[in-house]
């Protein structure tokens, strides 16, 4: 018996046991559409946090409170970077383009009888042109808001809708935490960084900041969350951080371990492809989970089917078939089986998947070459577990399958 007359005959069978083989089927369906699923999740999230570093500019440092030590052991990190050590570097370091420091806390922000929790940035003039930020109303607040802690403020575009739908609340006055803020003006829309969304988020001087709401939280001046620098040339930014490094273990007396950490763009990019692709195979081999699970369902089912076709195989090898053809026969249901529930899987993990890029931020990617890989596997899949009820059919003796059937 040739290639195609077995193909015929396991699709003869397998289309006269509709259910069967549809249940049999379902344990690679799941399995597919999850690996699928899965990993297009998983290449969102990292193409979603690259979209978001790659928005901060090629030319930018972040020096963040704590060593990497400190920051993997606790979540209390040293109050040691303030608003001065900014300003040291903006003056003392020349490749420095621009600085915008930066202290984040949420507040309940009122205007009339509406109300909303948002963050609240502390920052100085500098943001916008170190965080490439626009104002789409009104101005930003001045260096003379900052030296005379005027209480002004800048809302993103969401808060601001928020509190005034379409109306514009320039000149308009909000509360913060019981003290009153003029809004002078409204940032176009930017979406998050590091954590932050802009959008939802009020923008004050920083010394107003410290002085009228959250008061001085460390002694060693207005501490600060982060703070972002832009460096004048992509070329200088190795020699800008050896500088700024200098600069604040001199200005922290340091001798020992720093206390603090200063990343590139180019090191969050590492660092967060790292931690996503870890994140993205941990999710494909829970998923993977499945496949065997459904391999094994496979062989289960082909089992129950030599048990229950022992006539069948019997009467063929009564009058001619052989071991191989029997072994043949079977091995292409275990496959056409695995082929078509991975190929329904497959589609469904990307429905599925593009299904998540509607509905959540991400934008998860599945490509051809990953859809086929699983399709492959899948058939892969079939055959191996299809091989041990195929060869435990073409083993029986004729004449003991006839007299037992």
């Amino acid at each position: 018996m040739n290639i195609t007359e077995s193909l015929n005959m396991a699709l003869k069978t397998l289309a006269a046991n509709k259910l069967r083989s549809s249940l049999t089927m379902l344990g690679i369906i799941i399995g597919n559409a999850s690996v699928i699923t899965m990993v297009g999740i998983g290449e969102g999230a990292q193409n979603y946090i690259t979209d978001e570093i790659e928005g901060l500019g090629p030319n930018v440092l972040f020096v963040i409170p704590g060593n990497q030590e400190t920051q993997r052991v606790t979540f209390s990190l040293p109050k040691t970077l303030v608003l001065s050590d900014a300003e040291a570097i903006a003056a003392q370091v020349p490749s420095v383009n621009g600085v915008a420091p930066e202290f984040n806390t949420r507040s309940l922000i009122t205007r009339g009888n509406r109300t909303a929790n948002a963050t609240v940035v502390g920052t100085t003039p500098g943001f916008p042109v170190v965080r490439n930020v626009e104002v789409q109303q009104g101005a930003f607040f001045t260096e003379s808001d900052m030296r005379r802690s005027t209480p002004v403020a800048v809302l993103g575009p969401q808060l601001a809708e928020r509190l005034w739908g379409q109306q514009d609340p320039v000149g308009r006055s909000i509360r913060i935490d019981a003290v009153s803020f003029q809004v002078v003006g409204v940032l176009d829309e930017r979406g998050s960084n590091l954590g932050v969304n802009y959008d939802d988020s009020v923008l004050l001087p920083i010394t107003t900041m410290s002085n009228r709401l959250v008061g001085r939280t460390s002694p060693y001046g207005i501490e600060l969350t982060y703070v972002s620098i832009s460096i004048a040339d992509q070329s200088q930014m190795d020699a800008a951080k050896f500088q700024i490094s200098n600069l604040l273990r001199l200005r922290h007396k340091i001798v020992g371990e720093d206390d603090f950490t200063i990343n590139s763009q180019q090191d969050l990019l590492e660092i967060t492809g790292t931690v996503t692709n870890a994140f993205t195979l941990l999710l494909a081999a829970i998923a993977g989970i499945s496949l065997f699970v459904g391999g094994i369902g496979i062989m289960n089912i082909m089992l129950v089917s030599v048990s229950e076709r022992t006539q069948e195989i019997g009467l063929r090898k009564a009058i001619g078939a052989s071991q191989q053809d029997i072994l043949v026969q079977f091995v292409i249901e275990a496959v056409i089986l695995a082929v078509l529930g991975g190929a329904i899987g497959t589609g469904l993990g990307i429905s599925g998947a593009l299904l998540i890029g509607v509905s959540t931020p991400f934008q998860p990617t599945v490509s051809m070459s990953a859809a086929t890989v699983a399709v492959v596997v899948s058939g892969s899949i079939g055959l191996f577990f299809g091989v041990i009820p195929a060869r435990q059919a073409a083993k029986l003796d004729p004449i003991v399958a006839l007299r037992t059937a």
